[in-house]
């Protein structure tokens, strides 16, 4: 197919046009770049560099590759890039408000407010609550043949964060339809029809978003008047040093997002780690002395920094599979990007995904290899932006110490009390239409440790 220019730069402006093969309108490359990402991204990079374009999701895109374009695009230094009308083509109808859909000084604004519920003693808390609940959880576990993990993280996450996040005493079956509700909002965010066709994802997404918000207000007075340790009581209760809090909307809005990032990215941060750990058994074991060792069956505070196995197997995770694939943005206005012109009103994208396998910066980019995250070796160091799967600049993830926190105290539970294997030839059918998820839900076999 042919190359085209995406826009003409201003005259005398010495900027180079971006150039790309856009396929057709509107569909574009949309079903191959869903489907196999790595190959299309190294295509792109060969054939154009770190700065193409093309038709994605019926929006005109530039795709940038590498952590010099994504420092230029996340860190924004003259505001040409903006998260909201970005995010909000994918995911607006179903997370309105959401922090990571909020710009500028109204983003600083509800930012500030947000990060008193994840100071060091919210953050103490918040581990003292998970811990039994994990235990619990990993307990139910039925250890078999073909026994699916990602259901199962998926099931022990959302029960985790009805406690954490929501502090509510739900029934099984209501449980089940929350979570059904954050399924469907995620997964309208990628639908090809983007309009209310009854039976769809867009159409599963709305009526998902109305289910969270009425489930939300519903427990909100009481959250107010009862507070807690909780996501949702340190919500209500947040109030910076000059006396601004959110409103009950607002509590809502934060909520629902704050819920869906916890929830799906941490499912896949596991999931992904015990894939891995499943095809490098000696890593597995590795970290099972590493936790054995600790001498405790739940983690403390103190304790995650001494974690330092499950956390270059967290980290190598992340960089295999980022559980936010990809970042938009939406320029605001003309502006240049490593001297190509970027007109306003374009879509903008940070590939995290296929950015994370660049042999350009990571040797030997498709091995799972946590050791280059050592101390001696460090190859994350190799550019500020070449490991960010939590973002960057003003809208870097506030979550992501909790996120951290609670990889490593599932994972330290985990190990101690199961050993889990995979067939020798195994590979698992990664579905990156929307989150990355494997598609067989990843069946083990999962062993009870004596």
């Amino acid at each position: 197919m042919a190359t085209r220019v995406l826009a003409a730069p201003p005259a005398g402006s010495d900027l180079k046009p971006v150039v790309g093969v856009p396929g057709l309108p509107y569909v574009g490359n949309t079903i191959r770049v869903m489907r196999h990402p790595f190959e299309v991204s190294r295509e792109r990079y060969a054939q154009f560099g770190e700065v193409s374009w093309s038709w994605l999701l019926g929006q005109r895109t530039v795709t940038v590759q590498g952590p010099e374009a994504a420092e230029a695009v996340l860190v924004n230094r003259d505001k040409a890039f903006a998260n909201g009308p970005a995010w909000s083509f994918f995911i607006g109808p179903f997370f309105t408000r959401g922090i990571m859909l909020l710009d500028f000084e109204e983003h600083l604004h509800h930012r500030r407010i947000m990060q008193q519920a994840f100071t060091r003693p919210r953050l103490q808390a918040y581990m003292e609550t998970m811990a039994p609940s994990i235990g619990k959880g990993l307990d139910a576990w039925q250890p078999a043949r073909g026994f699916k993990v990602y259901d199962h993280v998926k099931q022990l996450t959302l029960d985790l964060a009805t406690d954490v996040f929501m502090g509510v005493d739900l029934s099984r079956a209501e449980a089940d339809r929350i979570n059904g509700a954050f399924v469907d909002a995620v997964r309208a965010g990628t639908a090809y029809v983007r309009f209310p066709v009854p039976g769809l994802r867009w159409q599963k997404g709305l009526r998902a978003r109305k289910a969270l918000e009425e489930f939300f207000r519903t427990h909100l007075p009481a959250k107010r008047r009862d507070g807690g340790d909780d996501l949702f009581a340190a919500l209500c209760a947040a109030e910076t040093d000059d006396g601004h809090r959110f409103t009950d909307e607002d509590v809502v809005n934060h909520m629902i997002f704050a819920l869906m990032a916890a929830h799906d990215t941490t499912t896949i941060t596991l999931t992904t780690m015990a894939y891995y750990l499943a095809k490098y058994p000696e890593w597995q074991e590795r970290l099972r002395e590493e936790s054995a060792a600790l001498g405790k069956p739940v983690l403390d505070f103190a304790d995650l920094d001494a974690m330092t196995g499950i956390d270059a197997v967290m980290k190598e995770s992340l960089r295999l599979v980022s559980p936010v694939p990809a970042l938009p943005r939406k320029a605001v206005k003309d502006t240049e990007l490593l001297g190509f012109h970027i007109p306003k009103g374009t879509t903008v994208v940070v590939p995290q995904l296929t950015n994370h396998r660049m042999p350009e910066v990571w040797t030997d980019p498709d091995r799972f290899d946590p050791g280059r995250f050592a101390p001696d070796r460090r190859e994350d160091k190799a550019h500020k932006y070449a490991w960010s799967p939590f973002g960057g600049g003003a809208h870097k993830c506030i979550g992501l110490h909790f996120a951290g926190m609670q990889v490593k105290s599932i994972m330290h539970q985990w190990l101690l009390r199961y050993r889990w294997s995979v067939p020798g030839r195994y590979t698992w059918p990664l579905d990156t239409t929307s989150l990355p998820s494997p598609k067989d839900g990843l069946p083990v076999h999962l062993e009870r440790l004596s």
